[in-house]
């Protein structure tokens, strides 16, 4: 007996599959387990004249639906993946990042014509504190000023909501690197899936790719750390040794990275061993 995803050939009998399109896709995935070297594929006119389908256009509808519902399952569970929704939360992060930005420099411009003995103190006060200051006035100054204000909130609503998901989706590098500071990596890479089949120099410079480009083209230093610059250990690190110890954070970064995405969990063994080597790294000297 042959089988088909539209029904069964046995000889002279032919069976139709039963049920719509979903039941039809489970019985491809059987059928698909089942095949091996011995497969004979089956000919749109032979299945019309065994009875399936009245002409050639019926089956090309019939198989146009099942390869439809298939597809949007595949993206469905694609999508479904805990690192693509986090993908979209780091970079709605990053366009409310660019609007605070924008909007507060341009408020503070325009406080500076109503305002202009403001020029002096603004320079060292924080963003934060300007449109503090800047929504009091009356006016639609005031108004606008109090809904930077909002959405600066929202960011930092949304930094920790991101946190809290790396920690899932993200167990081992979240715990060696911050939960915001994985989800960037992540999503600079394209994925969780990529992240976790790149080498550790790659994952070292992520975020620094035009001063990488720069460095092969000109020959200026190569850059020693991209995005993992934001964690405190790399940050804080003496400048001589920075650049070791953001080489020792990406490699155990690129193992984390293997962990999360083929296991799912944490591993308490391997997370100490790779604070332990960070940690003596960080106090080697020059």
């Amino acid at each position: 007996m042959r089988s088909y995803w539209f029904g069964d050939i046995d000889g002279s009998v032919c069976t139709p599959a039963q049920g719509d399109e979903d039941r039809i896709l489970e019985r491809c995935e059987t059928i698909r387990g089942k095949v091996d070297s011995g497969f004979v594929p089956v000919s749109v006119d032979e299945a019309c004249a065994c009875g399936f389908f009245a002409d050639r256009a019926e089956y090309l509808v019939r198989l146009r639906n099942v390869t439809i519902r298939d597809a949007r399952r595949k993206i469905t569970a694609a999508f479904s993946e805990g690192d693509a929704e986090l993908m979209q939360m780091v970079r709605m992060l990053d366009e409310i990042d660019e609007v605070v930005n924008l909007l507060t420099e341009k408020a503070v411009e325009w406080y500076l014509v109503r305002n202009p003995g403001f020029s002096r103190k603004y320079k060292a006060m924080s963003a934060k504190r300007m449109i503090g200051v800047m929504k009091k006035e009356k006016g639609p100054l005031g108004r606008i000023c109090a809904e930077i204000d909002a959405l600066s909130d929202q960011r930092t609503t949304l930094m920790r909501d991101i946190s809290t998901r790396t920690d899932t989706v993200m167990p081992n590098c979240s715990t060696l690197v911050g939960g915001l500071v994985a989800a960037r990596l992540m999503e600079r890479a394209g994925g969780l899936a990529v992240l976790a089949g790149m080498p550790a120099s790659t994952i070292q410079v992520l975020g620094a790719e035009g001063a990488l480009f720069t460095h092969l083209r000109g020959g200026s230093p190569p850059p020693k750390h991209g995005i993992i610059f934001q964690h405190r250990r790399v940050h804080n690190a003496p400048r001589d040794v920075r650049g070791k110890v953001s080489r020792a954070v990406a490699g155990k970064l690129a193992i984390a990275a293997k962990i999360d995405y083929y296991r799912g969990e944490a591993d308490p063994g391997f997370l100490e061993q790779a604070q332990q080597r960070i940690d003596a790294v960080g106090g080697e000297k020059k």
